[in-house]
């Protein structure tokens, strides 16, 4: 693969003092500028924004069929190195305070792109995916 550039990723909250414990202090994102309507973060070198919307509100959960699992849509996450996967997954499953949508596993076993998989909602609903590929060459496979 060539060397990417980080990704820039805007989204809404409906609390920024929520997002600022779950995306610093769960996730470990380091904090980067913010204002009274927004906070960035640094994702694993990719910038996302955190942008208070106080009149968000859910409209239910939207998903599709991947693998015998309601995926959320949408959603927005990273892909990994399998050892930060693992210790990603070991830390999230450790705690008890985490919305869960899809445990970790291993989607699309013995097939092309097989992955290792995690599915969380942050404080507004958000669903985040984390992924890793034990060959990354699998990233875009058919």
């Amino acid at each position: 693969m060539s060397s990417l550039t980080p990704f820039h990723l805007a989204f809404p909250v409906d609390d920024l003092e929520a997002a600022r414990a779950f995306y610093k202090d769960v996730l470990g994102c380091r904090q980067g500028r913010e204002a009274a309507s927004w906070i960035d973060f640094d994702l694993y070198g990719h910038q996302i924004v955190a942008h208070c919307d106080g009149e968000r509100k859910a409209k239910g959960p939207i998903t599709n069929p991947v693998d015998g699992d309601a995926v959320p849509v949408p959603h927005f996450g990273v892909v990994l190195t399998m050892d930060a996967w693992t210790a990603l997954a070991e830390r999230l499953s450790a705690r008890e305070d985490i919305r869960w949508v899809i445990k970790p596993k291993v989607r699309f076993k013995g097939e092309p792109g097989e992955q290792a998989t995690l599915f969380i909602l942050d404080p507004a609903g958000n669903a985040l995916e984390f992924k890793a590929f034990a060959d990354m060459e699998q990233l875009f496979a058919t």
